[in-house]
């Protein structure tokens, strides 16, 4: 399993339905599974429940996802990485890599993004910040591979994870019908 961790709004979800389709792999969202069993939004959920409650919810669900026998690339949520038990069962179950952005990147793609419980905040850009600074070293502890996302486009961030796992010899050279390897991978975090 090949597995996208990293702040909210760095591209998980958009890079991973790509990274699946260019490996032929199913593809699966951790929050947007989460939100098909509640029937409701993560935002709303976390309004009505808390965020304690949401995060038993995001690890019972991670758990589950990363017990699967097929190979397949998972996109987390942000705070995936908060829970030392989702931390050791996405990096030993999985191929991780963190797409890594800077709180002023994020900021500029999210600034309009009102579906996102954590930033609807009185300055979102520092919430950013601090969530940054909490989990980037979660997030590099969990990783396999870092993955810079700056301004690149999202084929271009595929062909660049896919270098990767071709290095490590995860993927077959072949992408376009690559098979993914259980998790032997080098650390590059």
């Amino acid at each position: 399993m090949i597995v996208l961790i990293g702040m909210p709004g760095c591209g998980k979800s958009t890079v991973g339905r790509q990274l699946a389709r260019r490996l032929g792999l199913p593809f699966h969202d951790s929050d947007h599974l989460i939100e098909q069993r509640l029937g409701c939004s993560i935002r709303a959920f976390f309004d009505r429940e808390g965020e304690d409650r949401f995060r038993d919810l995001e690890e019972a669900t991670l758990d589950e996802l990363t017990h699967q026998a097929e190979p397949a690339v998972l996109s987390t949520g942000g705070g995936a990485v908060l829970r030392a038990v989702n931390r050791a069962h996405l990096h030993d179950r999985g191929q991780v890599v963190y797409l890594r952005s800077s709180p002023d990147e994020i900021y500029r793609r999210l600034r309009h993004d009102t579906t996102r419980p954590l930033l609807q905040v009185s300055n979102p850009l520092q919430r950013l910040r601090d969530l940054y600074a909490q989990r980037d070293p979660l997030y590099r502890e969990t990783a396999h591979y870092v993955i810079e996302t700056g301004r690149p486009s999202v084929a271009t961030l595929v062909n660049m994870i896919v270098m990767q796992l071709e290095l490590a010899g995860v993927t077959a050279p072949s992408a376009a019908t690559a098979s993914v390897a259980p998790a032997t991978g080098p650390s590059s975090a």
